[in-house]
């Protein structure tokens, strides 16, 4: 349930030393969860299964495959990825197709929830199964069974998917591949790693033959390498016997390949590399220590250790951060951490995007902050802070312990399969955490940075855009940079003082007016002096959790043209500034050991408050968001390094083609209006900002509490949490004034309108329609429209991907709109290659007619609602479900019984009525079309 931290080196005498002081043995085996069972078959399967209720009537499995694209041969590349396809496409109990279809049936939906993937060491297949009929759960470990043994890899099904996983690699083409490509051999320079990306060659994706991917499934996807995992609303019991009766007869085969790991040398000299490409758009600088072989956690000292190494990475990435939030940043984003793609190795390294200082300074400043922490390490009241924080966020999830999701324990027993991290269950965990916390030393934090200095051997790289403007430093000057940094005047971090309260007064409370029930959703209204609406809903979905949002109607939409830049990034401004006396900084330290937190937006047609926290913290929330909301802080320095950061970020934006055709096609959707939202910002607009008038127009919007309504879910009783609201929402000040958006008149294009842009060297596309119109309202409209997204996305799968094989993924999106005017918008998207693009537009719209002409397909529809209504259950004992279920009542006025209805409104849905609602939104009176082709 507890992710781990990254692992750790340390010095083994000051650990023992530490921990005889304090009574602790390292060499104590951590345990493994009591709750979880876990077995091994006689043929070497493994399996883990735990009984959880949450969420209800459903089990997560998962099928972990130890094997991935490292274990290929050299005309296997990519094809343990293809292998992975190959598992939907015809297996000895589901012939093609047949797989999805049925699981589309009880509730279960493609991409979304079927899903799986491959990585360097390991393929691992997810299936989440609905237990609303008895016999899914058998069903679902037939699913694991045949992918585990019984695909039928015919011929022609091969042939077929070619085409769809060649569009996936399309996909990640571009200028960041083809920099990555050249940055990463060298990364891992004389290992296996560097030679067998997962995604493969297209010379072999396209001309393989049958043999070589039926090999690869023979010699590696065998029992002894595999582990089925079941965690769910389930009888273990009875799921043990299951996996027993559907994996046990499986067999090893007779001459087994022995499953290798590749190894990773550790560097012997310093390198460098500088790559540029003319598509790419921001300057990355990246230094990588050399890696080293690490060995699994198996006793309480070894979790020490993790503790530690945890620790030294937050210290140091803190103070990056601190950085980052000053008035002078020497970058636009930092950040380092112990990793690697090697399975049993890592290596610490530092990553940083460059701003207007160059990347030369960035990689200067990132270095520096490594040398520092090896230099002088960090100061007691650093290590404090990152302590309480640590322990904070475990006891809160400690106190959910009892209403985690499913899915995070299969997260962890993956990764105690695969690389035997511990998983000793949260209470033993806890219970570390409090016991060695208190006595973990700064020397000790110190000591991680030992392992930096036994081989200091670095590997530089510099990524970015080809610009002749810009003069880059080449690779010899990198490593100048790193060496300039080392032998640099470092001094030590100095630690500055921050008060520990939030407000130095509290403010004069405010009385409640007003209180009503509404039993029927389970809620509180409080109506306050001042105007303000407070909703409250308690739940028990969590032990530790509540959310709050608020909103006021009135937004940046009620501003001309003149106020589009000021009003847009008002909130964003002021977020980067602080609040009451705290910079973002000072704000960090004074929240050390607390789970709060709140910010303020403006928005078109609203402005706002979001927030989270643990229950013991709901006030500290409250303090924040009473705070954003009539204190924010304004402080020049900050905002003109927020303006240069972001000039910096979007200054080579538009050399990516997609940025520059999702731009080119918001100009059109809009006629140019000057009113239209900010697709793709340039540096230019950042200059027409004026720091007084944002800062005026967020306190404009936010600041009368009359007519703001607050929504707060979770774990609270309502007579107990009164008089903090009373405090920090009724004690707002409000100048009881109506709240009311404005519509600005701003519209879709209409008319039949196509258009195509050439750009990028890749032999990619991209199309993007759209289908618009204004319509009156209603919430029975919504819904049909969403039903009838859902049935043409089933559509493009079933025919665009898996009959063409011309796309890898895209779709269509689809609104119904209330606000700030009724209209729809349907949305497809389908990246492709070039040469497909006119076949698929075909596609798409003979998709369309035929629902307008014959209806959806009943099949169709209901596996729509019958994945709804399941996933409605899980909804329906989530916070932030019920956040944003009030959030439409309250704000667009959407209909009690319609939203408790749910159910009855989907079963209501037909043939007749999805069809009808086709011909009514597919009328082809507004239809934009763009399409993105290559330069050549």
């Amino acid at each position: 349930m507890f992710k781990k931290l990254s692992r750790a080196f340390l010095a083994v005498a000051v650990f023992i030393v530490v921990a005889k002081v304090n009574g602790q043995d390292p060499s104590e085996k951590i345990p493994l969860d009591a709750k979880v069972k876990v077995g091994k078959l006689s043929n070497g399967l493994t399996y883990y299964i735990r009984q959880n209720k949450k969420p209800e009537n459903k089990v997560e499995l998962r099928l972990v495959v130890n094997a991935g694209s490292i274990l290929e041969d050299s005309d296997q590349q990519g094809l343990a990825h293809f292998t992975e396809h190959m598992a939907f496409n015809g297996s000895k109990h589901f012939k093609k197709n047949e797989l999805v279809n049925f699981l589309q049936k009880i509730g279960v939906e493609f991409g979304a929830d079927l899903n799986a993937y491959t990585g360097f060491d390991e393929t691992v297949y997810i299936l989440p199964i609905p237990l609303s009929d008895t016999g899914n759960f058998r069903k679902g470990m037939q699913v694991l069974q045949d992918w585990a043994s019984n695909l039928t890899m015919d011929n022609t099904q091969i042939d077929g998917e070619r085409g769809v996983v060649l569009e996936e690699s399309r996909l990640g083409k571009g200028a960041e591949d083809r920099m990555f490509r050249k940055i990463y051999p060298l990364q891992y320079e004389g290992s296996k790693y560097a030679e067998r990306i997962p995604i493969g060659k297209d010379s072999i994706l396209k001309n393989f033959k049958y043999d070589a991917i039926k090999r690869f499934y023979k010699d590696w996807y065998r029992p002894d390498l595999m582990a089925v995992i079941v965690v769910g609303d389930i009888d273990p019991a009875k799921a043990e016997k299951m996996v027993k009766d559907y994996f046990g007869s499986l067999k090893n085969p007779a001459t087994q390949k022995e499953r290798t790991f590749a190894q990773v040398l550790a560097r012997q000299k310093d390198t460098a590399i500088v790559v540029t490409d003319k598509e790419a758009t921001n300057f990355v600088a990246e230094i990588d220590y050399p890696f080293y072989k690490t060995t699994p956690e198996t006793t309480a000292g070894d979790y020490r250790k993790t503790l530690v190494k945890g620790l030294f990475t937050s210290l140091i990435n803190q103070r990056l951060n601190e950085l980052t939030q000053s008035s002078n940043p020497p970058f636009l984003y930092a950040s380092t951490g112990f990793n690697s793609y090697a399975r049993g190795y890592e290596g610490f390294s530092g990553f940083t995007v460059a701003g207007q200082s160059g990347p030369d300074s960035a990689l200067m400043a990132v270095t520096t902050e490594i040398e520092r922490a090896k230099k002088f390490g960090f100061t007691s009241a650093e290590l404090e802070r990152a302590k309480k924080q640590m322990l904070a966020s475990i006891e809160k999830i400690y106190n959910d312990r009892e209403k985690s999701e499913s899915d995070n324990y299969v997260q962890e027993y993956i990764a105690h399969f695969l690389q035997q991290e511990p998983t000793p269950g949260i209470e033993w965990e806890f219970d570390q955490y409090k016991k060695m916390m208190p006595t973990i030393t700064i020397d000790e934090v110190n000591a991680v940075a030992d392992k930096l200095k036994q081989n200091e051997h670095v590997f530089v790289s510099l990524q970015g855009p080809a610009q002749n403007s810009i003069s880059l430093p080449d690779s010899k000057a990198l490593l100048a940079t790193v060496e300039a940094a080392r032998k640099g005047d470092i001094k030590p971090y100095e630690e500055k003082a921050v008060a520990t309260e939030l407000l130095s007064t509290k403010p004069t409370p405010g009385t409640i007016t007003s209180e009503a029930k509404k039993d029927v959703l389970g809620v509180t209204e409080l109506t306050f002096a001042n105007g303000a609406k407070v909703i409250l809903k308690p739940t028990d979905f969590k032990n530790d959790e509540i959310i709050m949002s608020g909103f006021h109607k009135g937004g940046t939409s009620s501003y001309g043209p003149e106020d589009k830049y000021n009003g847009s990034y008002a909130s964003t401004i002021v977020n980067q500034m602080g609040i009451g006396d705290f910079s973002p900084t000072d704000l960090r330290k004074a929240l050390a050991g607390k789970v709060a937190s709140a910010s303020a937006r403006v928005s078109g047609l609203s402005s706002g408050i979001s927030g989270s926290s643990s229950v013991k913290d709901f006030e500290t929330m409250l303090q924040l968001a009473y705070l954003a909301l009539t204190n924010p802080r304004k402080d020049e320095g900050l905002f003109n390094a927020w303006r240069s950061k972001q000039k910096s970020a979007v200054q080579f934006a538009m050399a990516d083609p997609q940025t520059y055709f999702v731009d080119t096609f918001y100009q059109v959707m809009y006629n140019k209006n000057p009113l239209a939202p900010i697709a793709v910002p340039k540096p230019e607009d950042f200059d027409k900002i004026d720091l007084n008038r944002s800062f005026e127009i967020y306190k404009a919007c936010l600041a009368d509490a009359n007519d703001f309504t607050f929504i707060i879910v979770g774990s609270f009783d309502v007579e107990k949490i009164k008089p903090l609201l009373a405090t920090y929402i009724g004690g707002l000040p409000s100048q009881h004034k109506p709240a009311q958006f404005k519509d600005n008149g701003l519209r879709l294009a209409k008319g039949n309108i196509s258009f195509n842009v050439k750009r990028g060297t890749e032999q990619k596309s991209l199309i993007v329609q759209m289908y618009s119109g204004e319509i009156e309202y209603n919430e029975d409209l919504a819904l049909r429209a969403s039903a009838l997204t859902e049935i043409l996305n089933i559509k493009i799968t079933d025919d665009l991907r898996e009959k063409m094989g011309a796309i890898y993924g895209g779709g269509f999106s689809g609104s119904v709109n209330k606000y700030p005017y009724s209209y729809y918008q349907f949305v497809l998207q389908l990246p492709c290659g070039p040469e497909n693009v006119d076949k698929l537009l075909a596609g798409a719209k003979s998709e369309i007619i035929k629902i307008k002409t014959k209806g959806p397909e009943q099949t169709d529809l209901e596996k729509v609602k019958k994945t709804w209504l399941e996933q409605h259950k899980v909804h329906l004992k989530e916070n932030g479900y019920w956040a944003g279920a009030l959030y439409n009542i309250y704000f667009q006025g959407d209909d009690i019984q319609r939203t408790l209805n749910y159910e009855k409104r989907v079963n209501a849905l037909t043939v007749d009525n999805i069809k009808a609602t086709a011909n009514q939104l597919f009328n082809d009176k507004n239809v934009l079309q763009g399409v993105l082709y290559p330069e050549k």
